[in-house]
């Protein structure tokens, strides 16, 4: 009877067990799941099979692999943490967590860890945790401990392993940053033994366990002898790397290993370094270095019982549950198609046309030839900007190449992908023309007119306007069903978000198709409806405002963007206004004035400084100075603003409050008018567009953790204050009366 329950248990967890040549081979293989994931089931099903391969005279060693196509274990089951309402029970899970992992590493016999795609979080500490690990050299493999990114740390032992095999200098590398490396650089930390083609790694995984068991293979670990090795290895690059020291040789075995002083300025300059980059908003990263420095200074035991005791503090943190909701709702985005139907399909697209070849030109051409994979055709005005657009791929390309995460043979290959000319040669054959030309209706007009001209009936014209209605741009169609509007974030490679815009002709084969183009390209997508501004350009146009506002109140330009940025954003509003070109925000502006009105109004503080030919980092004249020296505010941009060089100290609190209130307020109205189609849209776009802070969750969530009525008494403070830019959205106003919150509680 409990061999028939531990089978059916088997099953239902995805486990197969079979002995080849005395080696037990365990394969995983979650049914009805895309990735293998860890949970207490899955480590307890495991637990029994290790236990019946020990029992076994007949097995000699064992091999964990993986059944899934492009995944070996990609991390714990999230669904599982957010069961846990308490530190306590988190706590509990992770000391149940490690405790497995404890067992796996002191097993009697030989267990090695077969590696394809994605070895991340809890599946890359089990793979820690065995005796040896061979990696296939396959794009889909990665390995990494990327929990940070969740607001948690390594839970089942990772934040003492890693470094005990790698060194410290690495290990605090990959789990501060949450960073994932491939499999070459991975065998170059020390990470993994061997790195095999996919075809083999199985049969190769068999007979090392065998050779290991026999005691054939002996592994050579320099990195690996335990926290010695550590110190010995890893000690130099990490002083260097947090202290900026040019004498690396003065950090010798004794600063990290014995001498108490020594340990305390590397762990100490390291957790200034943190603070730096997170202001405190991130508490994951700090208790991981703790975590760290606890096991390095009193020993594994002592660093199991912090790691656990702060992974259950973390899971039940505010910042935890706001960047796991994000990831809950990326991945929900993923699976949708943007149309109110999941039976429409879209449809396939081999070829790109790209109109400019501008900046977003440029970035739109290397994202469809990189990562979409498709023959691009960039068309531009003249030979100077077919070329520029040309130049921008090809040193996005060479730029992979020298990180490494490219050969010069793969990038040739995709670079081989874009073309380019002043003619309409080449757009016969293109699914989808996406046009980046200037904001001006009546070229786009024109554009349009041409594109269909040569293009086939069933060719999308998509533009990546940030503000002309689309409704507006379909008027010049003789397709207007095919006319959508894909809004992509400068610089295109970097930025995570597409912002898709559909007006009401605009066809669901079309949507659905674009939204694909969009995730292949490598984007989180939103799907928005049309109006001025759409939905990011629209909640950001008020923040800026107010960032003018405050200039013209007098406020010192430094202490406006420092007071953002303590907010949470990444950047600070003036910065952000020479980064995007102050001559593009006065463009938008009229447009958002009028759709509007007067709330909309930019102050007249920044008209001097336009007059006075500053259009920020492209012309290296802005409000910074861009001289190669240290970035510092231009002190004569002061004489061309309302008070002149007589700078009022303003309270940053209430600096950061009344912009980032702008923002929120008016991503309430839009999704009171339908523009957004959900609160969990608006979040996903703040967050991936324009940098609103991740740990608050975005703008509906951050307006439920004040809670609806203590932002409509805000805001009504600012009005009575500031006048009608204040003016609270009505849909907020009627979500307080009813007693309601943006997501249910």
């Amino acid at each position: 009877m409990a061999a028939m329950v531990a089978q059916e248990l088997e099953a239902k967890q995805g486990f197969t067990y079979q002995v080849e040549d005395g080696v037990a081979l365990l394969v995983l293989d979650l049914p009805g799941e895309p990735v293998n994931t860890l949970s207490p089931e899955t480590g307890e099903v495991f637990a029994n099979l290790l236990t019946r391969a020990e029992k076994d005279p007949a097995v000699k060693a064992v091999v964990f692999t993986s059944g899934k196509k492009d995944s070996f274990v990609a991390g714990a089951k999230i669904d599982f943490l957010q069961t846990l309402k308490s530190a306590a029970e988190a706590t509990a899970a992770s000391r149940q967590g490690q405790q497995g992992f404890d067992r796996l590493e002191a097993f009697s016999k030989p267990v090695v860890a077969a590696i394809h795609g994605a070895c991340l979080g809890g599946g890359l500490e089990w793979a820690l945790a065995c005796d040896y690990r061979i990696a296939t050299d396959s794009p889909k493999t990665t390995l990494g401990l990327p929990e940070v990114q969740l607001g948690l740390i390594p839970g089942a032992g990772g934040t003492q392993r890693l470094p005990a095999l790698i060194g410290v200098q690495a290990a605090l590398d990959l789990i501060l940053a949450g960073k994932n490396v491939k499999p070459s650089k991975a065998k170059k930390l020390g990470l993994v033994d061997e790195v095999v083609p996919a075809p083999i790694l199985r049969s190769l995984a068999v007979r090392r366990a065998r050779e290991l068991a026999e005691g054939m293979l002996e592994v050579e670990r320099p990195r690996g002898q335990g926290l010695k090795a550590v110190a010995q290895q890893g000690k130099k690059g990490l002083g260097g790397l947090l202290l900026g020291l040019t004498n690396k040789e003065m950090w010798t075995e004794v600063a990290l290993e014995d001498n108490p002083v020594g340990r305390k300025i590397l762990f100490d300059q390291a957790r200034k370094q943190l603070r730096k980059k997170t202001r405190g908003k991130y508490p994951a990263p700090e208790k991981a270095l703790e975590a760290i420095r606890i096991g390095v200074e009193s020993g594994r035991a002592a660093g199991l019982e912090a790691e656990a005791k702060f992974f259950g503090e973390l899971v039940v943190s505010d910042v935890s549950k706001r960047l796991v909701e994000i990831f809950f709702a990326t991945t929900a985005l993923k699976k949708e198609n943007g149309t109110a139907s999941a039976d429409v399909k879209p449809r396939e697209v081999k070829k790109v046309g790209v109109l400019g070849g501008g900046l977003m030109g440029g970035g739109i051409a290397y994202v469809g030839s990189a990562l979409q994979g498709v023959p691009v055709r960039v068309k531009d005005k003249d030979d100077a900007g077919v070329g520029r657009a040309l130049k921008q791929v090809q040193g996005l390309y060479d730029e992979r190449v020298k990180k490494r995460s490219l050969t010069w043979r793969e990038a040739a290959a995709k670079m081989a992908l874009v073309t380019g000319g002043t003619g309409y040669e080449g757009f016969k054959s293109v699914d989808v023309v996406i046009e980046a030309v200037f904001e001006d209706l009546a070229l786009k007009h024109r554009i349009i007119g041409e594109v269909e001209a040569v293009t086939r009936e069933d060719c999308i014209f998509a533009s990546n306007t940030s503000s002309i209605p689309i409704t507006d741009l379909a008027k010049g169609s003789k397709r207007p069903a095919q006319v959508i509007g894909m809004h992509y974030f400068s610089p295109v490679n970097k930025m995570p978000l597409l912002e898709i815009i559909t007006h009401k002709g605009t066809a669901d084969w079309v949507t659905a198709t674009c939204v694909e183009v969009g995730k292949k390209q490598g984007k989180t997508v939103i799907v928005v409806n049309d109006g001025p501004g759409f939905y990011t350009s629209r909640i950001l146009a008020p923040y800026m405002n107010e960032a003018a506002h405050l200039l013209a109140d007098g406020a010192d330009i430094a202490e406006l963007d420092k007071a953002l940025v303590e907010f949470g954003f990444p950047v600070g509003p003036i910065t952000l206004l020479d980064e995007v070109g102050i001559d593009v925000a006065q463009k938008v502006g009229p447009i958002m004035e009028s759709a509007f009105g007067k709330r909309m109004t930019a102050p007249r503080a920044l008209e001097k400084v336009v007059a006075d030919g500053r259009l920020g980092r492209k012309n290296k004249k802005g409000f910074y100075t861009y001289d190669g020296k240290k970035k510092e505010v231009d002190p004569t941009v002061y004489e061309l603003l309302p008070h002149g060089k007589n700078r009022k100290s303003l309270d940053a609190r209430e600096m950061a409050e009344r912009c980032a209130l702008q923002m929120v307020n008016e991503a309430v109205r839009c999704l009171g008018e339908g523009i957004l189609r959900s609160a969990r849209d608006g979040d996903v776009g703040a967050i991936f567009g324009l940098g609103f802070p991740p740990f608050l969750g975005g703008p509906f969530r951050y307006a439920d953790s004040l809670g609806p009525a203590e932002l409509l008494r805000r805001l009504e403070h600012f009005q009575d204050k500031f006048g009608e830019r204040f003016t609270p959205a009505p849909s907020l106003v009627e979500l307080v009366k009813a007693g309601k919150t943006f997501y249910p509680r």
